[in-house]
């Protein structure tokens, strides 16, 4: 399944190479990003894969044994960019099959439900085991079904709300809260991906209200101030140029 996204260029400085998604030729450049996804079983996270490569959500999917991969390429520009999507089974017993999900991604997304909390508590220890195997992927915690959570007493809501910023702030990770049902923020969530890959400046609205499905990801550096044990930093980044909103 191919998709197209926009984006628009800044001219490097005198004696550097373009970046290669906004070079000007007539050669065709071919990337893959792989991605992780971690996190306890049953959460969304093969609903919300599904989603993004097919476009389609199923309630009554397989639950994964062991490792599930897919993949989707879209085009920026002259750059064909395939994600190479591949979802660890929430089970203990596949945790033996970390390596294989974590080695060379560019990105792990670090998954929970919205509606049960316990799920969000296991995040800890899948970033620290997951951290043993790829410290330098960027690391993104999503949060799924808000559709259910948008339901929860306001109470409840904004605790979640808050532990799940204080996990992302000790994870210097993007925070995002999606729904694979309502099509909330699935496409966004990959768009931010490319964005951080390439240091690309990304003009997608934040959201951070209590109620709303969470979107933060502009400077995680703002929120190192918070220092636990279990984060690795990253690195500084630089906008080249740009990935628009929709979708």
């Amino acid at each position: 399944m191919s998709t197209s996204a926009s984006s628009s260029t800044s001219t490097p400085p005198s004696g550097q190479n373009p970046h290669p998604l906004l070079e000007n030729n007539d050669e065709k450049n071919s990337v893959v990003i792989k991605v992780g996804m971690v996190g306890d079983s049953q959460i969304g996270k093969t609903s919300l894969m599904v989603k993004y490569v097919e476009g389609s959500f199923d309630e009554d999917y397989i639950q994964t044994l062991g490792v599930n991969f897919m993949e989707k390429t879209i085009s920026v520009r002259r750059t064909t960019i395939t994600f190479s999507i591949w979802d660890l089974g929430g089970q203990r017993e596949f945790v033996n099959m970390l390596p294989l999900v974590c080695n060379d991604a560019v990105a792990i997304l670090f998954m929970f439900d919205l509606s049960r909390k316990s799920t969000l508590n296991s995040v800890k220890e899948w970033y620290r085991q997951a951290r043993g195997f790829n410290k330098t992927a960027i690391p993104f915690l999503i949060g799924t079904k808000f559709d259910q959570f948008a339901t929860f007493p306001r109470d409840e809501q904004e605790e979640i709300t808050k532990q799940a910023k204080r996990f992302a702030r000790a994870m210097h990770a993007s925070l995002i809260f999606c729904s694979t049902s309502a099509s909330i923020n699935v496409q966004k969530i990959f768009k931010i991906v490319l964005a951080k890959a390439f240091d690309l400046k990304c003009v997608i609205p934040e959201i951070e209200g209590v109620g709303e499905p969470i979107l933060i990801y502009v400077d995680c550096a703002k929120w190192r101030s918070t220092i636990v044990s279990w984060f690795t930093p990253k690195g500084p980044s630089r906008n080249i140029g740009q990935i628009r909103q929709g979708g």
